[in-house]
């Protein structure tokens, strides 16, 4: 079971917005698609649900032409697209509804994913009344409630404190547990690796950078190494020519051109008899990589 997209573009007027993009997600799990603001990526994931039409490629399901009716998908837009004024629990059993569910196992499903979203007590609320994180919270529960194969989330995290941020993330991380094929697209970088064990970059429509994400970091050198010490070290720092990019509380992060010299910081730290507690090399983030293939 797989989800397959080749070679497909997409033109709106003469602006060519996705330029003979392919990738495929064969496995359960997260796959991450990234780019900048007006990249491609939402008018990727309307074409592969089928909710606009691709001008040319393939985008098959299962072996199939994707087309609304036989993807069971669930979808998060970015846009928020709650009802205001109308009760949450009439609201989320109208989409449970649309999806071909029963109103008893409607019922069943809303109040699971109510108590493992912490909004139990917002069911009988309108919409309007709750803040803007729950009602993130309750649009997620419309993208999953009737146990779609494959759930597409755009921004998924987009308002959210950072407990319900954890909350979600349980959820996600469930989700793939469960065989469920996911697609995030979002801004932040850290979650994306987090979660996603293949990527996909668009800039300006086009892909820049596609595959393993570990692959992907594995193909760059280091960078950056982390010290962390009970004294300031800035003196030794400057003996060695390597710059300090953020430094807190006797925790430094330092850029390297190669690890050779962080070896030589750390032989001379110990021969000085400074305290390491924590020495860690460290490759590009993603966020680091992003910045160098679209930081234009």
């Amino acid at each position: 079971m797989s989800l397959v997209l080749k070679n497909v573009s997409k033109t709106f007027g003469r602006k060519l917005v996705v330029d003979n993009i392919s990738f495929t997600v064969d496995r359960p799990g997260v796959y991450g698609l990234l780019g900048t603001n007006g990249a491609g990526k939402t008018t990727t994931i309307r074409m592969l649900l089928g909710i606009i039409k691709k001008d040319k490629g393939d985008i098959t399901w299962k072996g199939s032409v994707v087309d609304r009716k036989n993807v069971n998908f669930g979808y998060l837009p970015e846009e928020r697209g709650i009802y205001p004024k109308t009760k949450v629990i009439d609201q989320l059993m109208y989409f449970a509804e649309l999806k071909g569910m029963k109103k008893e196992e409607a019922l069943k499903a809303i109040n699971k994913w109510a108590k493992e979203l912490k909004v139990e007590e917002y069911l009988d609320m309108p919409a309007e009344k709750l803040s803007k994180g729950n009602q993130q919270k309750v649009q997620f529960m419309t993208a999953i409630i009737h146990d779609p194969e494959l759930v597409v989330l755009d921004e998924p995290f987009s308002g959210l404190d950072p407990v319900n941020t954890e909350i979600l993330k349980n959820i996600i991380i469930g989700l793939v547990k469960k065989g469920k094929y996911v697609i995030m697209s979002a801004h932040q970088m850290p979650t994306i690796e987090e979660f996603c064990s293949d990527i996909l970059i668009l800039d300006k429509g086009k892909t820049i950078l596609q595959g393993n994400l570990k692959e992907i970091k594995d193909s760059y050198p280091a960078n950056r190494v982390e010290i962390d010490v009970k004294e300031n070290i800035d003196s030794y720092i400057k003996e060695f020519n390597l710059e300090i990019e953020n430094v807190t509380n006797n925790n430094y992060v330092i850029k390297i051109t190669e690890e050779e010299m962080a070896h030589k910081l750390l032989e001379k730290l110990i021969k000085e008899k400074v305290k390491v507690d924590k020495f860690e090399i460290k490759k590009p983030t993603l966020n680091d990589i992003f910045i160098e293939k679209v930081g234009e």
